[in-house]
Parts: structure tokens; C-alpha cells; sequence
């Protein structure tokens, strides 16, 4: 009973704020609209707010108010996680304005809303590649800012996922048995993030790609490929002598050795 109470009660007022944003959006009046834009926006109500935004954008234009207009706009529509928006409205203030006081946060907003719709490593990484080149491009302009650590922290994270979409995409390739497809791609992730945390893995993959290419390959290959499984077991134990990988390492090697010493002496 009390809440059919509560729902008589506040259905007459819903309609009646609703009845008077209708109008308010009907309205020539927009100095009241700026003023409501702000009060809508300070409440929380990002959707009517970045309406009025909308509406009186194009009427404050070249005015000394047309950039806070632009802000907000942007803002409204970045806490609605409408981040395409967010990010073409923080773009064209940063673009428009160039002496605004918003401008620093603008610039960083924009590299921000490309943060957020990067997605997991295994997807698309457009999205991840503007981003980082947005926040580069902000500690150019404001490498005094106190947001440039945060920046930084930023670009190093989705460095490292696009690392692990590096290392994803080229293992697949050897998951799949194609190794010859897999030696490259390994190889180009490694040269591309030669520092990476995969880099003993990486190359551990590259020795045994060789190596499985030369068991399944025909006859008149089978020596080039066993020694260049040789060649890379050489590169892979100089620089990781003891570790997981170093077992099988050693019996590759073995293998491939007994495989050429066995062909050597026949050959005699």
C-alpha cells in the first residue's frame, strides 16, 4: 500500500519535470539553457545535459563561453561511457581553442577516451595504437604536466598488451603447425619487443619451430633445417643457459645432432 502510495505521489512530479524539459528544449531561451545545461550536468543527468549542450553549441560559438560549452559537452557524453563522442567533442576543442584553459585536460581526455575502448589483447588494437600515439603527443605539449606520470603508467600499460597480441598472434601460428608462418611471426615479435617478457619463450618457440619443420619437411631439406634448429639452439642456451625451456632445448639439439651426424657418416 505504501508503495502504491509512493507511486501516486511521485508519477504527477516525473511528468511534470518531464513536462518542463520538453519545453525547456522547445525554448529560444538559451541563457536559461546554458544555466540548466550546467544544473542538469552538476546533478548528474548527463543525457539531458549534453542535449542542451547540443543545442546551444553552434549559439555560443565565438564567444568567451563557446570552449566551456565545448568541455562540458564532451564531459557529458564521456560520463554516459559514450566514449566516440567524448573523444571527437575533447578532439575539436583542443583543435578549436587553442589558447582555452581546458586545452591541457581536453588533449589528455581525448588520448583517454581511446584508453578506455581498448579492448583485450586477442581483439583490435586501433583503438590502443591512437591512444598511445595521443598521450606521446600530450607529454610533447605538456611534459610538465602533473598528469605525465599517469600518461606514462598509460603508454606502459597498453604497451604490454599489445606485447601479449604480439606473442598471441605469432603463437597461433606454430599452435596451428605451421611453422614456417611461425618462425617469422616469432621472429618479428621478438625483433619488435626485443625486450619482452615472452623473449625466452619466444625464442625457445623459434628453436622448436625449426626443429618440427625439419622433422616433417621432405628429405632434400631435412639437413638445412636440422641445422638450423642446431643454429638456434646455440642463440636460445647462450642467452637462457638454466630454465624451463632448457630440458627440451638440450634433446632438440641432440636429436638434430644425432640426425646430422647420422647423415654425415652414411654420407661417408
Amino acid at each position: 500500500m505504501r508503495h502504491k502510495l509512493l507511486i501516486f505521489i511521485l508519477l504527477p512530479l516525473i511528468a511534470l519535470s518531464c513536462g518542463k524539459y520538453e519545453k525547456l528544449l522547445k525554448s529560444s531561451d538559451f541563457v536559461l539553457k546554458y544555466e540548466k545545461a550546467f544544473e542538469y550536468y552538476e546533478s548528474g543527468d548527463y543525457v539531458r545535459a549534453a542535449t542542451l549542450f547540443e543545442q546551444i553549441a553552434n549559439i555560443y560559438r565565438g564567444t568567451n563561453k563557446a570552449d566551456t560549452v565545448y568541455y562540458y559537452r564532451a564531459n557529458s557524453y564521456f560520463h554516459q561511457n559514450d566514449f566516440i563522442m567524448a573523444g571527437h567533442y575533447f578532439s575539436e576543442l583542443v583543435s578549436a581553442f587553442p589558447n582555452s584553459p581546458f586545452r591541457e585536460e581536453a588533449t589528455f581526455m581525448d588520448g583517454y577516451c581511446d584508453y578506455r575502448m581498448s579492448p583485450r589483447p586477442s581483439l583490435d588494437q586501433t583503438n590502443t595504437y591512437k591512444a598511445i600515439s595521443k598521450f606521446r603527443m600530450f607529454l610533447l605539449r605538456y611534459p610538465h604536466s602533473e598528469k605525465a606520470e599517469e600518461v606514462l603508467d598509460l603508454i606502459f600499460e597498453m604497451e604490454e598488451k599489445l606485447v601479449q597480441k604480439s606473442f598471441m598472434g605469432a603463437r597461433l601460428y606454430f599452435d596451428l603447425a605451421s611453422y614456417n608462418s611461425a618462425i617469422i611471426a616469432l621472429r618479428n615479435s621478438l625483433n619488435k619487443y626485443p625486450d619482452t617478457e615472452y623473449r625466452e619463450e619466444l625464442m625457445f618457440l623459434i628453436l622448436k619451430s625449426h626443429y618440427l619443420l625439419a622433422e616433417n619437411s621432405v628429405d632434400d631439406k631435412k639437413i638445412e633445417r636440422y641445422q638450423a634448429a642446431v643454429d638456434e639452439y646455440y642463440s636460445f642456451i647462450t642467452e637462457f643457459p638454466v630454465g624451463p625451456y632448457s630440458g627440451e632445448a638440450k634433446t632438440i639439439f641432440e636429436s638434430s645432432m644425432k640426425f646430422l651426424g647420422d647423415r654425415y657418416n652414411a654420407d661417408i
